[in-house]
């Protein structure tokens, strides 16, 4: 089989949906799985939705409302029979997402985050399906939740790969097209889990990996993989070929373009990558694969921002030894905050993290007990992979800098935001 990934944007619209169908048409779909996400920023949209109810329940109805007219318009635009089954469908999506919110008793934000945001790709996987149908691309709707089974870490939950495997070889017609959701499982109690924002590629390799398939497509409204994100680095360039071991370096450190944990189960298997542009899918994009090194070898940008650095000094100008940092990393995992920078000295340690779960107030709280604590919010975080000097004097031009840390093949550089 070949497992194909088609991400938001690329059914953000009816036309998109179209589209999407057109590349099937283009590249053929015999003996293929396709996982899709949430249509355009769906998953945004659902995000208001749980944070309405918590804190602004006055906003929930029109919030969902709003989800619901974004869906109704594309089903509009594309079946013009309006008693076509794919309303129903549909509608008892959205009506389950209702019922929940009317019974639920837990308090667990991150509990409830999965029970609703989930919904996003249920819908748009229903909506692709049955349009394929209806223009004569038959295919088998998965429920994905059905087959990849994880634990209940709410919203970066661990995939129980036994289970899985054996769930995907027993419940997938290798013989049709098969259409999927991304991003999603369900742990021992059957309550939907996810595997992580952007976690859709993730989902196509852990099908690729269970169904030992012959390659992954990612189709992105990119040409394939980049040296930067073109939406803050000017001139980006066309990545022709990388190695998994240098796309796991740039998913480490936080490149957009494939999910971090993506690599491993295709690297075990030596499954094949390609990242394509679903706008020209004729063209060849990027090949990510075995023993292939990076061309064209030139330096890899990474932004992220909305970072939080934390520096730390001991109270007493004492050493900041092994006991302090075991203490210092048990409270960033007490407080699921992910580490993404680290650097110390004799009686200091700083670390520059993501705060996904706003924990940070805690843990600073926590730390003042036993240190003295410096922090800046909002702080963006730069990684060069295959520097020179001209790359970084393009990032330190115009910026304050607040922490800078070099090894062979990477720098990276911690500033306060412009």
């Amino acid at each position: 089989m070949q497992v194909f990934k088609f991400g938001g944007a690329s059914v953000k619209d009816a036309e998109g949906v179209k589209n999407l169908a057109s590349v099937l048409q283009q590249t053929g779909y015999k003996n293929t799985l396709i996982v899709i996400s949430a249509m355009g920023k769906t998953t945004n949209s659902l995000e208001i939705v749980v944070k309405n109810y918590f804190d602004n329940k006055a906003e929930l109805q029109s919030s969902i409302q709003e989800v619901i007219k974004y869906h109704n318009e594309i089903l509009l635009t594309l079946f013009e029979n309006e008693n076509h089954q794919v309303y129903t469908k549909v509608s008892s999506f959205f009506d389950e997402l209702k019922t929940f919110f009317k019974h639920n008793k837990s308090p667990d934000y991150n509990f409830v985050y999965d029970q609703i945001v989930g919904f996003g790709e249920l819908v748009s996987t229903t909506i692709v399906s049955e349009y394929l149908n209806a223009i004569g691309i038959k295919n088998q709707w998965i429920d994905v939740r059905n087959q990849i089974k994880t634990d209940n870490y709410y919203r970066r939950a661990y995939v129980n790969w036994d289970r899985t495997q054996q769930l995907i070889k027993s419940g997938v017609n290798q013989q049709v097209l098969n259409i999927t959701q991304g991003f999603l499982g369900s742990d021992d109690n059957n309550f939907t889990t996810t595997l992580g924002r952007e976690g859709s590629d993730y989902t196509a390799a852990i099908y690729a990996y269970s169904l030992n398939a012959i390659s992954v497509t990612i189709w992105k409204d990119v040409p394939g993989v980049l040296n930067a994100d073109p939406r803050y680095f000017e001139n980006a360039q066309l990545l022709n070929n990388i190695s998994y071991r240098e796309t796991i370096e740039l998913a480490f450190y936080g490149a957009s373009v494939i999910h971090p944990k993506t690599i491993q189960p295709l690297q075990s298997k030596e499954i094949p990558l390609y990242v394509k542009s679903f706008l020209h899918p004729e063209k060849p994009g990027t090949c990510i694969g075995k023993d292939v090194t990076l061309d064209p070898l030139v330096p890899c940008f990474i932004v992220k921002k909305n970072q939080i650095l934390i520096s730390l000094s001991s109270l007493d100008f004492s050493y900041i030894v092994e006991e302090n940092i075991s203490d210092i990393f048990n409270l960033l995992h007490l407080y699921k905050m992910k580490v993404d920078v680290i650097q110390n000295s004799a009686i200091s340690f700083s670390v520059c993290v993501d705060d996904n779960y706003d924990n940070i107030e805690k843990l600073l709280h926590h730390l003042k007990a036993k240190f003295k604590v410096t922090f800046y919010k909002n702080v963006s975080l730069y990684t060069i992979r295959h520097y020179n000097e001209e790359a970084i004097k393009q990032i330190e031009s115009d910026k304050t800098v607040l922490l800078k840390q070099l090894t062979q093949e990477t720098v990276q550089i911690v500033s306060k935001q412009a």
